[in-house]
Order: C-alpha cells, then structure tokens, then sequence
C-alpha cells in the first residue's frame, strides 16, 4: 500500500512499498522546510528562508507561493541562521554553529568570510557596511572588514543579541534576548541605548516605510510596533511562540516560526499563513499512559492529535521544559523519561511545566529506555550505554559505535542499535552479542512480544526481526527517513546554551492495539504501520 505524496521538504516522489498484511498512513503532514529562522527579502522580491537544522535557504516567492532551495542541504552553508545582501545581489549567511559568516555570490560560488565568530547570528548590510551579533552570553556586535581585515568591535558583553537593522536615525537597532529588550548603538562608535525593555523575549528588530520598529518575541508570539522616538508600542499580531523574524515585501510583514510556519501580516494586523508549520525532525516518540502519541522534536514537545495537527505541549521558551529533546519513553501517567542535546537524562511533566534532573553531564544523548535495573540510555560521543537509578549511573558498555537506538526485550536485556557498525546488539554483564548484523544505519528500535523492529534510516526501511527464529522481514521501504539518496549533511555542532550538537534519530514507539508508529525525519512527518485488520 502506497501513501499519497505530498508537497515536503523531501524531493524524492516514489511512494513507499509496504510488505503484504501491512497498511500505512500518515499520522501528521511532511513539512515544506526544516523550521524557519532568519528572513530576508531578496532583491529579486523573493523571502529568502535560513533553516539551521536542515543547513538550507529557500527562497519563497510571495506572489505565487513557488518555494526553491537557494543553498541545499549538504552544501557549503552549514546551519544557516540569517541572511543578508549586498547592493551587489551577493548573499551573506551567519552559520550559527560554526562560528562562520560566508558569502554566496550571485554565479552560486560561496566562500568563508570568518570562522571565528562563535553563535554568529544577527547579520544586516547598511551603505556597503556589513553588521554581524553572535547570539550567546557574553556576545558582540561586529562591523566586517569586506577587504578581509579583522572585525571593528562595536560592542561587548551583550547578552544575546540577535537580528538587527539600521533605524532611519542611522543608529543600529538588536533585540537583546537576555536582557528582554531592544537597544541601539550609533554604527561609529558610542554607548548603547535601550530603548524597549519588558518585551516578549525579542529577537528581531525590522523598520516599516513609516520608521515604526517591528519585533517578534520568540517566547510570547507577539508581533509588536514600537516608536523608537517615544517608545510606545503596539500589538500588532499574536501568533504561536517560537516566532524567529520578520521581513518587508512591499507594506506586507512575512513572520517566521521555529515550526517552519509562514505567516503574513497586513499593516493593520489581519494573518494569513503562507506556508503551515510542521515537524523539525521529528526525533523520539512515545505513547503515554493516555493512549496520545508525543513527539520529541527539539524544541518543541508535541501531542499528535487525530486529525492530523500537532498540540505543543511544551517548548524550549515555556516553563518547566528540559531542554532540546531528543530520546523519549513514557514513564507513567502524564510523565516521561527525556535525553536532551546539552546531555542530561530528566523526568519531564508537560502538564505541571515540572522537570527533574536524573543524570547530566553526557555528550551526545539519544535513545531511552525503562529496564528492570532503571532508566537505560545511549551517549553516541563516547560510544557508551549507561543506566541512572538513584543511587547514580552505572556504564553498561563502552567502545560501542554510535550507539542511538535502545530497547529492552522480553528477557530484561538491553538491545542497543550501533548505528556506526550496522547492527544491533544484546548487552549481557559484560558480553556483547550481534542480534541483528548487515544494517546500513539502525536508529530507532523497538520490541513488541518476542519481535524486534528497527528503523534502518541508512537503507530506508523499518525491519522485523524475530528473537525466537532469527527470521528477518522487511517490513516497509523507501521511507523517508535520512538525509535524501545522494546528499551528506554536514554535522550541527550545537548552540550552546539552547542545545548541544545536534543530530538525527529516526525513533519508534508502538500503541497498545498494536500499531507502530515512526519519525520520518527525512521529510518531516510520523507515520504509522498496522497489520491488515482483514
């Protein structure tokens, strides 16, 4: 059984073959991009759309809706999380996990301008003057030599700037995420000023034809207008939080969102959504004691309800939350076990905005899993597999290769999917045991009855391996999980203090009645698997 295709970030069209006995449906819709960060208008009118987690710029074209990739994944701009030009048409990208600003000219060719700017985030050209802020505690506001000579230092100390523009005034204007407010220096030299403070969290700063500022809050959702003479403000649109920037075309405002979502704003505050939010990833999924399936997708921790739209049950700016999310198991009624990108191990309530700390310290946590023995969980950085319980961890393992995936199976062993030597292995004492060899990259796993299903996001297939008989079936392939056929991304290195590096991890949970349900990273839906019920 196919499943229709859909306009996706994933520009592979063939459907996926399904084993005979099996249906599949999507759960939730593949996503046009991998969120939505810096904005620009371009000067051939398009929106140009930086994407850190996808290392992608598209450009959007306001007028009839065409979205093209204008930087794709696996190319030279790596985690991209704002743009700028030239008056020469030449794109400029801060690569905010590299530390690195480049240029890409108009004949496609990219450069490095510097690669010693930690979080380079904020970046706006003003008279043939480039400006760049790293968004990080303890940040700086940067003017670039174009002739390759080192930065003039503007200003210090900020705590986290983020995407700036020059005022009519001739003053440069940048939220200030740690402060909660908006300042201004003079381009030249000088002290800065504050201008709006007790804000939403603000991290964008844009000017409309009238002078006014406009400002995203990443934390309320506000689109406010502020007078930057007077410093009055308006509530100009509440959208979700999670809002990232903002970009003129004309007198319309286009807003962009953590999820990908789009949305244009008139002068007068009326929304429309030019292209729908959706996953990031996705990464882990769990189904709680509720009988819901949640998502864990970084930076945002979702419910998937039935028709198909995503309830955020908790983000990286709302209370409680633990932090970027990736490994996910429910741990009991309205809690669950979560691994993060900054290496902690939790105990996260959505519902009471509550989490509690059970191990931190680690390098590149993925898959979790509840054992006889406690909470079992994978650190890919060191090739480990570790177990919290009160009383501390316990190393189960080590010299493992990118361990990810983790399961326990009918016995109270721990399986653990080494997605580096494809395959997958049984921990027991101090013995390692190849359960299931000649997979490309096994990520996700999972154990119902005396079955062992594995999502091999190297050869795109969900397989079916029997504990008792060792017989094997491909239970579905040509999934879109990975990177697409042909393309290498290159790796995230993380934004501390949000996350630490980040990476994919196509998970796998299953329902009481059965169904199993899985992260289609690649193209950014969960999809589900049951047996024919004929």
């Amino acid at each position: 059984m196919a499943i229709s295709t859909q306009p996706s970030r994933y520009p592979v069209t063939h459907p996926v073959d399904v084993a005979a006995g099996w249906e599949l449906e999507r759960v939730t819709a593949p996503s046009r991009l991998f969120g939505a960060n810096g904005l620009r208008t371009g000067p051939d009118g398009r929106i140009y759309i930086a994407q850190v987690t996808g290392s992608q710029i598209s450009a959007l074209d306001p007028r009839t809706g065409e979205l093209v990739t204008a930087s794709p994944t696996g190319g030279d701009i790596v985690a991209p999380d704002d743009v700028a030009f030239d008056a020469h048409g030449n794109l400029y990208a801060t690569e905010v996990m590299d530390g690195r600003v480049s240029v890409r000219d108009t004949g496609g060719r990219t450069r490095v301008l510097r690669d010693d700017v930690p979080s380079a985030n904020g970046i706006t050209f003003h008279q043939g003057r480039l400006f760049v802020g790293e968004c990080r505690e303890g940040g700086r506001l940067l003017e670039f030599d174009l002739a390759g000579g080192p930065p003039r230092v503007l200003l210090e100390n900020v705590p986290s700037p983020n995407a700036m523009e020059v005022g009519p005034d001739g003053l440069l204007y940048f939220p200030v995420m740690g402060a909660n407010e908006i300042w201004r220096i003079d381009p030249d030299g000088g002290e800065p000023q504050c201008v709006a403070s007790d804000l939403g969290v603000p991290d964008s700063v844009k000017f409309d034809a009238q002078g006014r500022i406009v400002s995203t809050q990443v934390a309320s959702g506000q689109v406010l207008r502020i007078d930057p003479r007077s410093g009055d403000r308006q509530l100009l649109a509440q959208l979700n939080p999670g809002l990232d920037n903002c970009t003129f075309v004309g007198e319309q405002l286009f807003v962009s969102n953590f999820t990908g979502e789009i949305t244009e704003i008139s002068p007068y505050g009326a929304t429309q959504s030019v292209l729908a939010g959706g996953l990031n990833w996705p990464l882990d999924l769990a189904v709680g004691h509720d009988g819901q399936l949640y998502i864990a997708d970084g930076t945002y921790f979702y419910i998937a309800l039935p028709d198909g739209s995503l309830h955020t049950a908790g983000m990286l700016f709302s209370p409680g939350y633990p932090g970027f999310l990736r490994g996910l198991v429910a741990s009991g009624p309205g809690e669950f076990v979560v691994t993060t990108s900054g290496g902690q191990v939790s105990r996260y309530r959505p519902e009471a905005n509550e989490t509690e700390l059970l191990a931190d310290g680690f390098d590149q946590l993925y898959g979790v899993a509840l054992g006889p023995g406690g909470v079992v969980f994978a650190e890919l950085g060191t090739g480990r597999v570790l177990s919290a319980r009160s009383g501390g961890t316990e190393v189960l393992a080590t010299d493992l290769r990118e361990p990810v995936g983790v399961a326990i199976d009918p016995d109270g062993a721990c399986l653990v999917a080494e997605a580096g030597a494809g395959r997958v292995v049984r921990l027991n004492g101090s013995k390692i045991d190849t359960v299931v060899a000649n997979l490309q990259r096994p990520q996700g796993i999972l154990v119902q009855g005396r079955v062992l299903y594995v999502v091999d996001a190297g050869a795109k297939e969900l397989v079916a391996f029997d504990l008792t008989s060792s017989a094997r079936r491909t239970i579905a392939s040509g999934l879109p999980v990975g990177p697409p056929p042909g393309v290498t991304p290159k790796p995230l290195r993380g934004m501390p203090p949000f996350s630490g590096p980040q990476g994919p991890f196509a998970g796998i949970t299953a329902a009481a009645d059965g169904t199993i349900y899985l992260s289609a990273d690649g193209d950014g839906s969960v999809l589900a698997l049951r047996k024919d019920r004929g």
